[in-house]
């Protein structure tokens, strides 16, 4: 399950679940429920076919306040599945190989969807971007250590919110090995 902290934003749980709702409800059974202080929502697509072609895809959505941010995490059903339609297809009939791919790809496209509507959420609650916070992972909300490049608890990058020594830009990017202002080669 892959877990997003978004530090200093506080998100309209509500408000989140019922957009993440609208954008399933059409082609998807979906249910939300609440467990705690966390909100659930589970879009699942699938049926007999689906699941013998490799073509079903399931999701979980989970939305949890916490002090200081807003904890996410996303989790796809197992793609072993995908790969066993893939080895019968190839024994049985090899032009079907495509079709766990198109389920694949079908899995991907349903998760970046979905982190595209949660992180228009958060951008618009916090008024733009939203930068992690001094000495905070933005991807896990761990304490990062001084001058740490990666985060120790989920390997997250964490060049984001860097300066530029040459013309002190802070970089966005945390993939970022030039400054996107001046071109120069950022350092650690």
């Amino acid at each position: 399950m892959e877990s997003r902290y978004y530090p200093g934003v506080e998100a309209d749980v509500i408000k989140l679940m019922t957009e993440l709702r609208d954008v399933f409800d059409e082609d998807f059974e979906v249910q939300t429920m609440q467990v705690s202080s966390t909100a659930v929502l589970q879009a699942r697509k699938s049926s007999t076919l689906r699941d013998i072609t490799g073509l079903s895809a399931a999701l979980t959505i989970k939305l949890t306040p916490e002090t200081g941010g807003t904890r996410v995490e996303m989790g796809l059903q197992k793609w072993f599945d995908k790969a066993a339609v893939a080895a019968v297809a190839y024994i049985v009939f090899p032009v079907l190989l495509a079709l766990p791919a198109i389920g694949a790809y079908w899995q991907y496209k349903l998760t970046e969807d979905a982190w595209k509507i949660i992180e228009a959420h958060i951008a618009r609650k916090a008024g733009g971007y939203v930068p992690p916070l001094p000495g905070r992972c933005g991807t896990c909300g761990a304490a990062a250590s001084a001058g740490s490049t990666f985060c120790s608890a989920c390997g997250a990058n964490l060049r984001a919110g860097l300066t530029c020594a040459a013309c002190g830009a802070v970089q966005k990017d945390p993939n970022a090995r030039f400054c996107n202002a001046c071109g120069k080669a950022l350092t650690t």
